[in-house]
């Protein structure tokens, strides 16, 4: 029986094991597999491992056009269609015919449809994935970017309460599937090394749309009673359409797996299918498994990931209500001014977000300890917003404080999605930690209630509350993945399996149904 020697691959910090009798004598140039002499065969994933690095980047570049490009277009009016509701409810007041007088909204009714979209996203959010699999991402993606784009649309033509209710229950259902169906579909192309800097940059563009929002919903003001229509039907009308033209450009764009991505070669193909550990979720795997779902029920990282997405949830975008009384507070009170003023907080939130991707890219920060660091920072943020009476110091806590908000789920998104093995525990994992998020829009407007203004004094403490539950939550999800990765490690070296190492862990090349911790 011959030793195993190690040789390095390119990515940082991994090992390939083989046998000194098969080890391939393949050039770092290797472009395609025609550079394998027959001689020298082997399986695909030693096949690959040296391949060259402009390759390997010209392959890339053709997934992130799509992957990382498209979809952060998208989410850019996924976000503007969800945030418009609350733009509509300060559209044309000053001319009488805002949406709440022309629909005759009640506080308690204007609440209800408020929050009736939390109530569906979080309904639908843990399943979605599944359907994602099991339609193909392109036709799923179809599906809901089409549902929300006419939902929204026929939001501008709703006459009352009852209306109102329907569209925003249909608006909820419709996006709650495509921030996690996203996360799911780049686990069939990246490593999770590789998904830092593009998923914030995904999720950064939805925190700039938020700023772009005001900006649209501002000069959309001035087509009140054009047609006969009010400014805020313009609104849902205008903010609508193009995602229906979205929808058809997904259903025929958006590559479903490496094994069948028309816009890359027959050797890209080959290697982009191959070069992923075989725990990652696969476009081969075609089986619905209850036992995966069971296990990935008993891991305790399900439940720990869970309070870390609740306590940031709550704690950490109560930062979006307090800004609006902050605002007004500096003496902006007309409609454009405090459109205006909504947009420092989120161009800083983008800069500051894709800032520490890259960072966590290079592997300059490490994820878990930026994690703690940023929810550090919301709570001295929420101890000075308590203490200190100065308008204008008060904003610039805020836009420090909006900035990390933003930006603590996509730093913990690669080390939840490296957690989940397998293609159904990973769907289904994605979704129900992302469906824990939905309770800020449930618990946010109690909690920031109008009885509690004009200092919210008792909701910052509630806050505060919330953020050191974060931090529980995602220190103790850093010691359970932390000890599966080294217990693994050990299973792997006792057997002789190849690791691979991953973010701040070791993943085996074994394939499993469950959840790794």
């Amino acid at each position: 029986m011959t030793s195993p020697s190690i040789s390095q691959v390119p990515e940082k910090g991994q090992t390939q094991i083989t046998s000194s009798s098969t080890s391939p004598s393949l050039s770092a140039s290797a472009s395609a597999p025609s550079s394998i002499s027959p001689d020298n065969a082997v399986e695909p994933a030693d096949k690959w491992a040296n391949v060259s690095p402009e390759f390997h980047k010209r392959a890339m570049r053709k997934v992130d056009l799509w992957l990382v490009g498209f979809y952060s277009l998208v989410y850019i009016f996924r976000v503007i269609d969800s945030s418009n509701y609350a733009n509509a409810a300060i559209i044309n007041l000053e001319e009488g015919n805002g949406i709440k007088a022309e629909l005759g909204f009640s506080p308690s009714q204007w609440s209800w449809s408020q929050s009736i979209f939390s109530y569906s996203y979080m309904l639908f959010e843990p399943t979605n994935t599944i359907l994602l699999k099991k339609f193909r991402p392109s036709v799923w993606m179809f599906l809901l970017i089409l549902s929300w784009g006419v939902s929204a649309t026929c939001s501008g033509a709703v006459q009352n309460f009852e209306g109102m209710m329907c569209v925003r229950f249909a608006i909820g259902l419709a996006e709650a599937g495509f921030y996690p169906s996203v996360l799911y579909h780049m686990a069939f192309w990246y490593k999770p090394s590789e998904m830092p800097w593009r998923i914030a940059l995904f999720y950064s563009v939805g925190q700039l749309s938020s700023a772009i929002s005001g900006l649209l919903a501002y000069a959309i003001s001035h087509m009140n009673r054009l047609g006969g229509l009010s400014g805020w039907r313009w609104l849902f009308i205008l903010e609508g359409l193009p995602a229906i033209l979205f929808a058809f450009v997904a259903l025929f764009g958006v590559p479903d797996y490496p094994e069948t991505a028309k816009m890359l070669t027959p050797e890209e193909r080959e290697y982009l299918s191959n070069r992923l550990s075989k725990a990652a979720p696969s476009g081969r795997d075609h089986n619905w498994s209850w036992a995966a779902v069971k296990s990935l029920l008993k891991s305790p990282t399900v439940y720990t990931f869970s309070v870390y997405w609740i306590g940031h949830g709550i704690g950490g975008f109560g930062v979006n209500y307090a800004l609006p009384t902050v605002i007004y507070e500096l003496g902006f009170t007309t409609t454009a001014n405090s459109q205006l003023m909504n947009i420092p907080p989120y161009v800083a939130c983008f800069l500051f977000l894709n800032t520490i991707g890259h960072f966590l890219q290079k592997k300059w920060i490490r994820p878990w300890t930026t994690a703690v660091a940023i929810e550090s920072t919301i709570i001295l943020c929420y101890i000075l917003l308590i203490t200190i009476h100065n308008s204008v110091a008060k904003y610039i806590i805020l836009i420090i404080a909006t900035a990390c908000a933003g930006s603590a789920y996509p730093v913990i998104w690669p080390e939840r999605i490296r957690a989940l093995e397998g293609t159904v525990a990973a769907g289904i994992g994605i979704g129900l930690t992302n469906a824990m998020a939905q309770f800020s829009g449930i618990a946010g407007p109690h909690v920031y209630n109008s009885r509690f203004g004009p200092t919210y004094r008792t909701s910052y403490i509630i806050c505060l509350c919330f953020l050191v539950l974060a931090i529980c939550g995602v220190l103790s999800s850093w010691v359970l993945v932390w000890r599966g990765d080294r217990r693994r490690q050990r299973e792997g070296e006792e057997r002789g399996v190849v690791t691979e190492s991953e973010g701040e862990g070791v993943i085996t090349s074994e394939k499993r149904d469950g959840e790794r911790v």
